[in-house]
């Protein structure tokens, strides 16, 4: 069954055009920051926890260290806060993160009217 699975996985994505392909990854990883604090804005929580919240939501799954290394960053620029329960590193967000996150909203919304009206 896994085997039939992963052939029509591999058969869908091949059928998927170049463009296609390169705005899901355009419009993935490289807005990462912008998942993690829609998904912090919602409920705290963990980079292990919002890696797989991202699969569910939003379909795709970046990379365990991928998540750490945005997760530092955003901590380093005030937009997020972390704090210690028991083993885990739980993620809340500020409000300068807050802003950042209106903004781009501002900045999508923006640009989504302007290419489809």
């Amino acid at each position: 069954m896994l085997f039939i699975f992963k052939t029509f996985c591999f058969l869908f994505n091949s059928m998927v055009s170049p463009e296609i392909k390169r705005l899901k990854d355009k419009t993935g990883i490289e807005m990462l920051w912008v998942f993690i604090l829609s998904l912090l804005k919602k409920k705290s929580s963990h980079s292990y926890l919002l890696r797989k919240q991202i699969e569910k939501e939003f379909d795709f799954l970046p990379g365990e260290v991928t998540v750490y290394v945005v997760m530092y960053k955003l901590k380093s620029r005030s937009y997020v806060s972390s704090k210690r329960d028991e083993n885990k590193v739980v993620y809340s967000i500020t409000k300068k993160g807050n802003t950042l996150l209106k903004e781009a909203e501002k900045i999508l919304k923006e640009r989504n009217k302007k290419i489809f009206g």
